[in-house]
């Protein structure tokens, strides 16, 4: 663990209680004397760390020692916009796409999503949280939901688009914005809209399932 996220965070002490204080105690095996680094969510800029002071059976207690302003983002911006597919499919590469520095995931319903996938937002964001204490992130990535791929395109036409191609994704490629769809592709009519956009494929024979090139496109272009 990097850094805790506590509501607390910025305060002269602080005592840490339940899941937090089972966490660090029973299986970080944090100690008295020892050091400890916290945000708050409303202003995770601010690294604060503290000391541990006592810690009991049902709590620990500690106090602050300095708080500083410390960034950690990915070097680059990078927006995908993720044709919707299973949740659990999602929520298996989320904290992957976190570690890897996305920005932010517009998801789309297009045309071969399948309609009943409902994406919880809330759950997404407390996987988030959990990777960001474990990688350090201090930038919260964005999520939005599109009904179409023609809406997004046309709100941001400089998108790029992976699909079968002759052009292969090259190591030195520099993009901020990318489309991937969902299990089986793009539909025939979908095809046809994104005729204009730059298209591209990954220098592989196989066939990746929709996560797992999310995952591949994003390590190339941001590390």
């Amino acid at each position: 663990m990097i850094y805790l996220l506590n509501d607390d965070a910025g305060k002269e002490n602080i005592t840490l209680k339940s899941e937090q204080y089972k966490y660090v105690v029973k299986v970080l095996r944090y100690q008295v004397s020892q050091l400890l680094f916290l945000r708050e969510k409303n202003s995770i800029e601010m690294l604060h760390t503290y000391k541990i002071t006592d810690i009991s059976p049902k709590n620990l207690q500690m106090t602050l020692l300095s708080s500083e302003e410390k960034i950690l983002k990915a070097t680059q911006e990078l927006h995908i916009a993720w044709c919707v597919i299973d949740s659990k499919s999602i929520e298996k590469v989320l904290p992957s796409l976190n570690e890897l520095g996305v920005s932010k995931i517009s998801f789309i319903y297009c045309d071969r999503s399948q309609k009943n996938f409902k994406l919880d937002f809330k759950r997404f964001n407390r996987l988030l949280e959990a990777s960001m204490q474990q990688c350090g992130r201090t930038q919260i990535m964005e999520f939005d939901i599109y009904n179409n791929i023609a809406s997004f395109i046309n709100q941001f036409p400089d998108t790029k688009v992976f699909d079968f191609s002759d052009t292969i994704l090259q190591g030195d490629a520099q993009f901020n914005r990318v489309l991937i769809g969902c299990e089986g592709g793009f539909s025939n009519q979908e095809k046809e809209f994104l005729k204009k956009q730059e298209v591209f494929r990954l220098n592989t024979l196989m066939v990746l399932r929709s996560e797992n090139a999310t995952v591949a496109i994003a390590s190339k272009i941001l590390l």
